[in-house]
């Protein structure tokens, strides 16, 4: 296989490109490093993979940059996962956030187009499309937010409702991927995914929460919670992800054009839990700093992946409090990397 990661030294970039790489195929990084920590990725993946692993330095916006890069090569798959990650920064810069998103998926697209339309293309999408749900009933159970109506979660066919400058590009990008299949026959995928945690994830604290709530308590970092620490999601292992990316492509040819919620479906956690297992993980008590709820913050978000599980045979495996365990031994075991990668800077 020949692989195309946009975004490839990110968090589930560098996750998938070791996935695929281990299984022998060729991998092709487009990524402009721009993320602190994704330059230890790379260094990572071609010390680990020297014989599978390309790399070319580019950026999303610049169409000469990822044309070149898809007339030059064949792939086989690509995996778009370059993007503008949060909604903080998409509030500071919506004009850089919609370039990257929207236009950035664009550029893809049109080059898949042109110069490679059997390419089969996996895009990662958010909940975020669906807005803050503010329409839909909440309750406040055991100390955390439930939706009153819907304890399944939210369906592929909910409304959308993009919310916040983030929402809107990435919504936008949803929507062209899933029209290139319609419009042009390209096989493409989206996935509207939930909060994703793991290995080699350099979370901050505007994005990666459950990774920077972990980094910042190995550190003796105080936490800040954004509202009253309720709030509830349904969080996604790194490996629960690739085992959707594997079952996806192999039922690409009945799925292709479709949209579906990856989440951690029955697995979830809210904030005030996870400072609690992060505490028993670690033996020390956390500093919680309590400020303002986020605008497009969502109080819960639960994704019903059914569609998924009936179409292509995928569920999570993995409960928060596992998967949690597993992202702080690696933080534990890697904090001299971490503290490299400079993402405390400033906190």
């Amino acid at each position: 296989m020949n692989i195309l990661i946009t975004g490839g030294a990110g968090f589930i970039g560098c996750n998938t490109a070791e996935h695929f790489a281990r299984q022998g195929a060729i991998v092709t990084i487009l990524d402009n490093l721009s993320r602190k920590g994704s330059t230890l990725n790379l260094d990572y993946l071609q010390d680990k993979f020297p014989g599978f692993l390309k790399f070319r330095h580019g950026d999303m916006r610049n169409w000469y940059e990822v044309s070149e890069t898809l007339r030059e090569n064949s792939f086989d798959y690509i995996f778009h996962f370059a993007a503008q990650v949060a909604v903080t920064t998409s509030l500071i810069s919506p004009r850089e956030d919609f370039d990257v998103n929207a236009k950035g998926t664009l550029n893809l697209l049109e080059a898949i187009r042109l110069f490679q339309p059997e390419t089969i293309v996996v895009f990662t999408s958010t909940n975020k499309v669906y807005g803050n749900l503010e329409h839909n009933a909440i309750s406040e159970v055991n100390g955390r937010y439930e939706f009153r109506d819907f304890p399944d979660g939210i369906a592929e066919d909910a409304a959308l409702d993009f919310h916040s400058p983030y929402g809107c590009s990435k919504g936008v990008a949803d929507q062209m991927v899933r029209d290139y299949y319609r419009i042009y026959g390209i096989k493409t995928l989206v996935f509207r995914q939930s909060c994703i945690y793991g290995y080699r994830q350099f979370g901050v604290e505007d994005q990666g929460w459950l990774a920077w709530f972990t980094i910042a308590a190995v550190f003796g970092l105080p936490i800040t919670i954004y509202g009253d620490g309720k709030q509830y999601r349904d969080v996604l292992f790194i490996d629960d992800l690739l085992s959707a990316f594997d079952k996806a492509i192999l039922n690409i040819d009945a799925i292709a054009g479709r949209i579906y919620n990856i989440g951690g479906a029955g697995f979830g956690i809210c904030l005030l839990e996870a400072t609690k297992l992060i505490e028993r993980y670690s033996g020390k008590k956390i500093r919680l700093v309590f400020g303002k709820r986020r605008p497009g913050d969502q109080p819960v978000y639960i994704s019903n992946c059914g569609k998924a599980r009936r179409e292509f045979g995928w569920k999570p495996d993995t409960s928060a409090e596992e998967g949690l365990k597993k992202l702080f031994d690696w933080v534990d075991a890697n904090k001299s990397l971490i503290a490299k990668a400079g993402i405390m800077e400033g906190s």
